[in-house]
């Protein structure tokens, strides 16, 4: 590989926003390291994203080298070198010093999102999970349309154990991209989390609509048997929709073992399945009573 190619390359992981923090430094320490300039006018986007791999993978001499050629050129005066700046003390653990640059940047633009970010991740690194949902709330009501913003907010509700809250970033997440299948498959398994027929027949139908979006997701499928089976052994249940729910649980059932088969698997989860079936929960005696 030439350093035409390796440009071309580094260029394509940054449009597509690959993060392939190992393989970025060791094309640079191979190859791109030797003469920068030959970068051209991408000399400084790629000492950026190096850098940024580098304290990925705590390669400090490379981060060090990265930064002083940055800071050299465009001095603390720029925010992405600030910013840069910023992440160096959060890969030293110096929290207090990275919030600090992140303020100035802030206090210059607050609609900064790449500052607010850090911050965030700062909180979540130093276990501080109601700050960190605080920001990110805040964060939100600016970016809304940020799904990875909503995602991580999903993600420490659910860390809270607060379901509701996380279900709630899941439906802002199916309103921003419907056709997502992980969005309707994490959904229906916040709401069989938290419980009760109504959410349990509530995540078998997002469980259906994850498998129609993406018909080899097999998490779908047991999630369906799961719920399915939870809704026909509840005493509740009226007889009809128990023989509708059961004819799922046999259904998916079937589905899962033809996915194994298909797919040759060296488990063969019928046995699995046919014991699972058999054994209904809260000690009941079958699973259409």
């Amino acid at each position: 590989m030439n350093v035409q190619e390796g440009r071309e390359l580094l260029r394509s992981w940054r449009e597509d926003n690959v993060r392939r923090s190992m393989d970025v430094v060791d094309l640079w320490d191979s190859l791109l390291s030797q003469d920068p300039e030959a970068l051209g006018d991408e000399k400084w986007m790629v000492l950026e994203q190096v850098a940024v791999a580098a304290m990925d993978v705590q390669r400090r001499d490379v981060v060090e080298r990265c930064l002083k050629r940055l800071k050299a050129e465009f001095d603390l005066d720029s925010i992405r070198v600030r910013r840069l700046y910023g992440m160096r003390h959060e890969m030293m653990g110096d929290w207090e010093s990275a919030l600090k640059l992140y303020d100035t940047i802030l206090e210059e633009d607050s609609a900064n999102s790449s500052a607010r970010k850090r911050k965030i991740a700062i909180h979540r690194a130093k276990g501080e999970r109601p700050q960190a949902i605080g920001e990110l709330s805040r964060y939100l009501n600016d970016f809304l349309c940020d799904t990875e913003a909503w995602m991580e907010l999903c993600d420490l509700y659910l860390e809270e154990r607060d379901y509701a809250k996380a279900a709630y970033c899941c439906e802002e997440l199916i309103l921003h991209n419907p056709n997502n299948h992980i969005y309707f498959q994490r959904y229906a398994e916040i709401k069989y989390t938290q419980g009760g027929m109504d959410n349990i027949e509530m995540a078998k139908t997002y469980y259906a609509k994850t498998l129609s979006l993406n018909p080899d997701n097999i998490r779908a499928l047991y999630g369906i048997l799961l719920a399915s089976f939870q809704l026909a052994s509840s005493n509740k249940m009226p007889a009809p929709k128990k023989q509708e729910f059961m004819k799922m649980v046999m259904w998916s059932s079937k589905q899962i073992q033809k996915r194994y088969q298909t797919k040759n698997a060296p488990i063969d989860p019928s046995r699995f399945i046919q014991a699972f079936v058999s054994q209904p929960p809260n000690g009941q005696s079958g699973a259409s009573s």
